[in-house]
């Protein structure tokens, strides 16, 4: 019995929250509201019957938050229930409609008019689906055409390799239509495509990998056949061939096939008059299976070995921790943890292992990183720390140089990593001993990789104070007595991060003093040595990154025009594994990281207690930073980031897209340095920082966005439909976990883009930031509170606004009345340009105004009395509607002192502008035509005509 009243009780509620959003009333328009309560009701309920007329008012909900699949799926299973129910039927047939299915659409829109031939919603929507279906037709027979003669053309020996080069792109372009992928696939375009991957000619393979990235895009069953019917194999094979540009487009590829069938997972494919698709998740398991196989192989190479690990990255770790479902990383690292580990041991110098590039073992730390970090329990991470201890002691225990030497590689790519599972191989037996002594070989190769290791080792502040005491003569003599570059520049950068082991405090050096400005001075000369290979300069930037922490060395960097040159050329270079570094050394130079500032008194306590309390440099001062801004700037900064920004590779890390995020946020906080941002594509590098990042970076990068909107025009800073990208990152800073000076600049730039088009302003509904800028109208600072209702003066423009306004049972438009009497005049203005568009576009708010507060007249008498001429203006404009709306407005107003202000301002005179005094007049002309005041020529009649 208790059941069934909560069931009655979630199906009114939920009734009702549907209602509402028809009618746009209040806080009850959110239909998820309404769609929490039918998904509980259906819960609860034990009636096939109930469940199906549940299923079918929930997809009504789904349809009206344009969520096509999810509103087909709920419409399918109340007509597995009642196959009669021609509301589900219509329903469906709406949602296939909007997914493109265009048959399955009409089919049940047909039933519906067959059931109801009267009704006139099912004769249009019957003729709209008719009209469409002839179009796709008329589309499909003029492509099948061209089709048939390009695959005439390409199949043709005897043809010129020009004329089949242009026959190959031209149906890279046909591809990527609907109409014309449809036709390919059809007319065995597949096995075509697959006799043009095994061609000699370099640009023909490029346009088959393109037109199966057609072929593939967001359709999951023609995903499917072409991985059943071309082979893993074959696509595996292309990508680790030699050529660089074949191996990135069968990597994209791959990845277009990964997002259409991980995607075709998520959604429920259902329904009786469609055939049932198989379960994507074997092809999957064998797609990764085959780029796993790839990584030892010594036939792949290194770029399409990259290309791999960059495709493990993207889709085996969860996209949300949110997901709890982590088998896909849980099986990797069973089938495949120990071949990554092969990778990450792999020296090239030795004879042994597969081809690697400079960024392979960069990406291998990033994968494992990823992997481990996708793990939930204790029991997962104990897992994978045994397996990569089993496998660096199985090399680490065997006889000979070489094993050693693997096994420390493999602990230098750890520690570059998964950081703890690098520690814990670290501190095997007899590891950091043998670092240390084979840093003291004469083989130039075990000096490299004891050194490499070395430097990772030293990330700890405990294990740096331990190296610094047992390995800093060693790292010394290495750097002056070694004969070899390669040796010099790594111990040099080990002396750098062993020297800023202090961080940023002033106070705690573990060097003398001048020692970390001498090593950085050798940095900037090993980095400016273009006769150097890019991998040693590379170093030099390492060392940078750690020495940067102290103020001196970064006041002499942004002096060294040449260096920083020659540091953004390395950013823009193909070696990746540069980006970290220099992200890191341009967020230490611009100071932009975080710094908690101490409690005054915390601080006095700390010093009574003799306890250390860190010092700032004196060169860390705001004064100087803005300097390094503006030398930075003038080197060219900006576009050296917007070029990492660029970089398809897992060297561009989460935390490395934090640091390119703080950088922005850094060079934009200047107004007039803004401009010169924007010029050089930082607005348009900033908008993917802003959604794929940290927590922080994205925070840190809206925030420069904001920064940009608010003072930049946006049409120009973010041109096309770049613009509509910028909504949602500002939405995200209307948070409270984000600083009051985010929010006011997030409401500021809002401000900006809701007053451009009326587009952008349903953007801005449409990521429901309305009721965000509704809250942040009753902050408690003043600015922010003015910015907010800023920010709903424009929003109002929109319809859908204006009826949050009309509806009853809120006080929206109190609010809006009070403020208009506030003393903040920006604040004012704000509210009373609000009230002033209100009563303009919707009359009927006019006779409620004097429903909201008792002194609603004297707040419109004082703006009619007020000393601004935009005040003025706006007061005179609400009395304008509010006379024009209701007689009885109109009497009181001029029952009131009202009239003599009016008379005054319409008589025009100094302090008064030209439009005031017109809508001043029309406001009076409308009480003659009311018949509450006489005209001055009634009046003079009058005069005349006394006794």
């Amino acid at each position: 019995m208790k059941c069934a009243i909560n069931l009655r009780r979630t199906i009114t509620l939920a009734v009702h929250c549907f209602s509402h959003f028809l009618l746009n009333l209040g806080p009850c328009r959110d239909m998820q509201g309404a769609i929490c309560c039918y998904t509980k009701a259906i819960k609860l309920s034990d009636s096939q019957a109930e469940s199906a007329v549940l299923y079918r008012n929930r997809s009504a909900c789904y349809l009206k938050l344009e969520d096509y699949s999810k509103a087909e799926t709920d419409a399918s299973k109340a007509l597995d229930t009642d196959p009669g129910d021609v509301k589900a039927r219509f329903r469906r047939a709406q949602a296939f409609q909007k997914l493109g299915r265009l048959d399955q659409a009409f089919l049940d829109a047909q039933r519906c008019a067959q059931l109801e031939p009267k009704n006139k919603a099912f004769q249009d929507l019957l003729r709209q689906l008719g009209a469409q279906i002839q179009q796709k037709s008329a589309q499909l027979n003029s492509t099948d055409a061209r089709v048939q003669q390009m695959f005439s053309l390409l199949l043709d020996a005897s043809a010129k390799d020009s004329d089949r080069q242009k026959a190959a792109q031209n149906l890279v372009v046909l591809s990527r239509d609907e109409a014309g992928a449809e036709q390919i696939f059809r007319n065995d375009g597949v096995k075509l495509i697959q006799k043009l991957l095994q061609s000699k000619l370099e640009d023909v393979i490029l346009s088959a990998l393109r037109t199966l990235v057609g072929l593939c895009t967001g359709h999951q069953s023609r995903t499917m056949a072409i991985v059943n019917e071309l082979g893993m194999e074959q696509l595996c094979a292309v990508m680790g061939s030699g050529a660089p540009t074949v191996s990135l487009a069968a990597c994209h590829l791959l990845q277009v096939m990964f997002e259409a069938l991980t995607e075709g997972m998520k959604k429920e494919i259902r329904g009786k008059d469609e055939a049932i698709l198989p379960e994507p998740s074997k092809e999957l398991r064998s797609m990764l299976h085959h780029l796993l196989e790839m990584l030892p192989a010594s036939n792949v190479s290194g770029p399409g070995r990259d290309s791999a690990i960059n495709l493990l990255v993207k889709q085996v770790p969860r996209k949300s921790l949110k997901n709890p479902d982590n088998s896909l990383t849980l099986w990797v690292t069973d089938q495949g943890l120990k071949k990554i580990l092969q990778v990450a041991g792999t020296v090239p110098e030795l004879s042994e292992g597969p081809p690697l590039t400079d960024n392979t073992h960069m990406s291998c730390s990033v994968l494992l990183s990823k992997l481990y970090d996708d793990l939930k329990s204790d029991k997962e991470r104990e897992n994978f720390n045994k397996l990569c201890e089993e496998y660096v002691q199985q090399h680490f225990s065997r006889s000979g140089l070489d094993a050693k030497l693997r096994a420390i590689q493999t602990v230098s790519v750890l520690l570059q990593g998964p950081s703890d599972v690098g520690n814990r191989t670290l501190e095997m037996s007899g590891m950091m001993d043998a670092v240390i002594s084979l840093c003291a070989s004469e083989d130039v190769t075990h000096q490299q990789v004891a050194v490499e290791a070395l430097i990772h080792a030293a990330g700890k502040a405990k294990r740096a104070s331990f190296i610094t005491a047992n390995g800093v003569a060693l790292l010394k003599d290495l750097y002056k007595k070694s004969e070899n570059d390669r040796i010099r520049v790594r111990a040099l950068v080990g002396l750098c991060k062993l020297g800023s082991a202090g961080g940023t405090d002033f106070s705690m050096k573990q060097f003398a003093e001048g020692s970390t400005l001498k090593l950085a001075k050798q940095c900037r000369k090993w980095l400016c040595n273009e006769s150097l290979p890019p991998t040693s300069r590379r170093w030099s930037v390492e060392g940078l990154a750690y020495l940067t922490f102290d103020a001196d060395v970064k006041e002499d960097l942004v002096e060294d025009k040449n260096a920083l040159l020659a540091m953004f050329d390395l950013a823009k270079s193909e070696d990746k594994t540069v980006l970290f570094a220099v992200g890191s050394t341009l967020v230490n130079c611009t100071n932009s990281y975080d710094v908690e500032k101490p409690d005054p008194q915390m601080v006095e306590l700390a010093k009574y207690a003799k306890q250390h309390v860190p010092e700032e440099h004196p060169k860390d001062a705001r004064s100087y930073v803005e300097k390094r801004l503006l030398k930075l700037l003038e080197a060219g900064v900006v576009s050296a980031l917007v070029c990492m920004v660029k970089q398809e590779s897992p060297a561009l890390t989460e935390a490395c897209k934090e640091c390119i995020g703080r950088v922005f946020l850094a060079l934009v906080e200047r107004q007039e340095d803004r401009g010169t941002v924007v010029a050089q594509g930082g607005g348009k590098a900033l908008i993917p920082l802003a959604s794929d990042n940290t927590d922080v970076g994205k925070i840190k990068a809206a925030q420069a966005l904001a920064k940009i909107t608010i003072t930049s025009n946006p049409e120009i800073a973010f041109p096309g439909e770049r613009i509509y990208e910028v909504v949602r990152p500002l939405v995200s800073l209307l948070s409270l976990e984000c600083t009051l000076l985010q929010n006011f600049e997030a409401l500021m730039a809002l401000t900006n883009l809701a007053g451009i088009s009326e587009r952008l302003r349903q953007k801005i509904i449409k990521e429901k930031a309305v009721p965000k800028v509704e809250g942040y109208m009753f902050e408690e600072h003043e600015l922010v509170r003015a910015s907010a209702t800023e920010c709903m003066c424009n929003l109002v423009l929109s319809t859908e606004v204006q009826k949050l306004f009309l509806a009853t049972g809120n006080d929206r438009l109190k609010l809006i009345v009070l403020y208009s009497g506030e003393e903040d005049e920006r604040l004012r203005k704000a509210a009373a340009g609000t009230l002033a568009m209100l009563t303009a576009e919707q009359p009927e708010l006019c006779s409620r105004i004097p429903g909201t507060t008792t002194h609603w007249l004297e707040i419109v008498q004082a703006l009619l009395l007020s000393e601004m001429s935009d005040l003025r203006h706006r007061g005179v404009v609400i009395v304008h509607n509010m006379m024009q709306a209701d007689r009885s407005l109109a009497e009181t107003l001029m029952e009131s002192e009202a009239l003599e202000i009016l008379s005054v301002m319409a008589k025009g005179g100094e302090g008064t502008s030209d439009p005031v005094s017109k809508i001043a007049q029309n406001c009076l002309d409308k009480a003659v035509a009311y018949g509450i005041i006489k005209s001055r020529q009634e009046k003079d009649t009058n005069k005349g005509t006394e006794p």
